[in-house]
């Protein structure tokens, strides 16, 4: 890709507008993880050393294009100021005269937080007038939220088109490098492994794959959609029988392109997936009465001899039902498993980063991908907008 970086910018005294993911969980109005704000902190920080007028945007949870106290910035500016030691002033807004006075009075020892771009319905219609105004404050554009690049909204794309000088942050190089690793010239074998509820999600991810990779470890409840079109029981667990018949042109494709497909030959299975209890079946039907909620024991072994053997690793979506602890054993031994090996390692997704999370390894993990959904939508070889606007 023809991208310029922040870091090869002239950006003393300049207006520099960072669009970066600062989407943090909030609980009773506190900040509950930080993740995303740490993996912000090297480009505002790169703009503030580089005598930037460093102004900061972006969108919190879904306040339905109207202001919403609860959504406000506030929390992550306060947690900004505390991590940079200095000033982060939150601006009323994000556009309008009052807005761009502060965008011209910040000095270099302040930050200008503007306040959540979804208060505006105009944010995610990519209107053009909003656009213009948001691009008002702004001598130079940095997109650094790379988890919200495969969206084309007026601050990801709009607003690209019409200031002058635009780039990528830091995170946006990290994320862009770790993937296209894995697309490009990956060190071999390259394993994917997939979780998650529904085939329908990923369908296009895992055929785009199945042109890359030497094998696939399928897990969560997609992988009863696929069980069901090998002629498999899976009793009361959720397939997508819509899909079923596309769930079997995949395997025949992988068959073909002689990609090893691995599907769990084990579960764990209960009647009710409120009991939060299970029992290892070691089978791979299910009886009638019965849900798949994790894999098994065989499993989870045979894919840890599969990881230990690969040398490039792309790993996103449960294995089961992650948030019961009792169907959490196969999505941690992934989180554990890849975290042990010594292949380069992506992980994406939330459920898995928060396996990873909880399991203490992050830091043992190549690289971890803040964007899930945009992750799998740049694996698929789909364009992003929000990358795609900053080309040269």
């Amino acid at each position: 890709m023809a991208l310029r970086y922040i870091d090869e910018l002239e950006l003393v005294g300049r207006r520099t507008f960072v669009r970066a993911d600062l989407n943090v969980p909030l609980k009773d109005g506190a900040i509950a993880d930080a993740t995303r704000i740490e993996a912000a902190l090297p480009t505002i920080q790169w703009a503030i050393a580089h005598g930037a007028k460093t102004i900061v945007a972006s969108h919190l949870g879904r306040p339905k294009g109207k202001p919403d106290p609860k959504l406000s910035l506030r929390p992550v500016a306060e947690h900004l100021a505390e991590v940079l030691h200095l000033e982060v002033v939150l601006a009323p807004d994000c556009v309008g005269a009052e807005v761009e006075r502060l965008s011209r009075s910040i000095d270099r020892r302040q930050v200008l937080m503007l306040e959540n771009l979804r208060f505006h319905p105009e944010e995610e219609k990519n209107d053009p007038a909003f656009a213009r105004q948001l691009a008002a404050v702004a001598d130079v554009y940095v997109n650094d939220a790379f988890g919200a690049a495969h969206r084309a909204h007026a601050s990801t794309e709009g607003m690209a088109r019409i200031v002058p000088v635009r780039a990528a942050g830091l995170l946006m190089r990290k994320e862009i490098e770790a993937l296209s690793r894995i697309i490009e010239n990956p060190e071999r074998p390259l394993l994917a492994i997939l979780g998650g509820a529904k085939v329908s999600d990923k369908i296009k991810v895992i055929e785009h794959l199945l042109t890359k990779v030497n094998a696939l470890l399928i897990g969560g409840a997609m992988a009863y959609t696929f069980l069901r079109a090998e002629g498999h029981e899976t009793g009361d667990s959720l397939v997508e029988m819509e899909h079923v018949e596309t769930a079997r042109q995949v395997l025949a494709r992988a068959k073909e392109r002689q990609v090893a497909l691995h599907l769990p030959v084990d579960h764990v299975v209960t009647a009710d997936v409120t009991g939060k209890t299970g029992d290892a079946k070691n089978d791979v039907d299910i009886p009638p009465g019965m849900k798949g909620v994790d894999i098994g024991p065989r499993t989870i072994a045979h894919y840890r001899d599969e990881i230990r053997r690969a040398r490039t690793i792309f790993w996103n979506g449960p294995m089961g039902i992650f948030e019961v602890d009792a169907f959490s054993r196969g999505t941690m031994a992934m989180a554990e498993a890849l975290a042990d090996s010594t292949a380069m390692t992506v992980v994406g997704g939330g459920d898995s980063i928060a396996a990873l999370a909880r399991s203490g390894r992050m830091d043992d993990i190549t690289h971890v991908s803040t964007g899930g959904g945009a992750s799998l939508e740049f694996l698929e070889g789909r364009p992003l907008p929000g990358i795609t606007v900053l080309e040269q």
